[in-house]
């Protein structure tokens, strides 16, 4: 079993470390990661410069190769240059703060695993929801049983599963829930601040918000302790208003 992994925080990041020292117990995996922190980034692609790579070994064991580019980069250049077949997964993370509801669009470990799943590669992107707490034993250990259980079944096309993981030891851990994306983000809040030539700038923040209450959502479900599994897809099309629209009739026909 081969597995691609990769993360948007860096192939330092010690989240990456600990999910590659769990999941080589049980496959062979290769890591390509970005070269620095790399969050929020989203789906960006590199056009505009040449993709460079390294190889890296680290003194803890882990090696692989770092890119000067984004998380779906290094999902692209991995499989498609640095390994020698198609892996049969994906692994993006394991990232440090929470991708849950609508904030998982600008996500780059998210973004990851929408490549992954672009590339008909089954994908998992995983996250612990605390920005400070090391303690990446529940993660890992989800990580581990989704993958037994991703050996038993077959994801849809253009589907990849986001995993968030409350941040509590392993044995405090609750279980496995599935989840919907939460109706909640990060509204954004602009801090004006003077720089030493007295010009004005902004420095990005967030305050978290939750607009509507979702059962089964996957921020509810993290907070009362368990994992948050939450199957996402690539093809992004309403089905439920493209039918409504169609009945209203919005089909047309021009008459040249």
């Amino acid at each position: 079993m081969k597995i691609l992994l990769t993360n948007d925080d860096g192939y330092l990041a010690p989240g990456i470390f600990a999910l590659y020292e769990a999941l080589s117990t049980v496959a062979e995996v290769t890591v390509v990661a970005p070269d620095r922190e790399r969050s929020a980034t989203g789906m960006a692609i590199t056009l505009t410069k040449p993709l460079r790579y390294r190889k890296f070994i680290l003194p803890e064991g882990m090696q692989g190769y770092f890119i000067d580019g984004t998380p779906a980069d290094c999902v692209k250049m991995g499989n498609a240059v640095l390994l020698d077949e198609k892996p049969d997964y994906v692994f993006s993370g394991i990232n440090q703060g929470s991708n849950v509801g609508l904030n998982s669009n600008y996500s780059g470990t998210v973004a990851a695993a929408v490549e992954g799943a672009i590339l008909g590669i089954p994908s998992i992107a995983i996250s612990l929801a605390s920005f400070s707490n090391p303690d990446f034993s529940a993660p890992v250990s989800v990580a581990l049983k989704l993958l037994e259980k991703l050996e038993n079944t077959t994801l849809e096309p253009y589907t990849l599963l986001s995993v968030n993981v409350p941040a509590v030891p392993v044995d405090k851990l609750k279980g496995i829930r599935m989840a919907r994306v939460g109706h909640c983000l990060y509204r954004e809040v602009f801090d004006k601040r003077i720089d030493t030539r007295s010009r004005d700038y902004y420095w990005m923040g967030g305050v978290w918000r939750e607009f509507n209450h979702v059962e089964d959502g996957d921020h509810s479900i993290v907070e009362m302790g368990y994992a948050a599994v939450t199957p996402l897809k690539v093809d992004w099309t309403a089905e439920e208003t493209r039918a409504r629209l169609k009945e209203e009739g919005w089909d047309e026909d021009f008459q040249n």
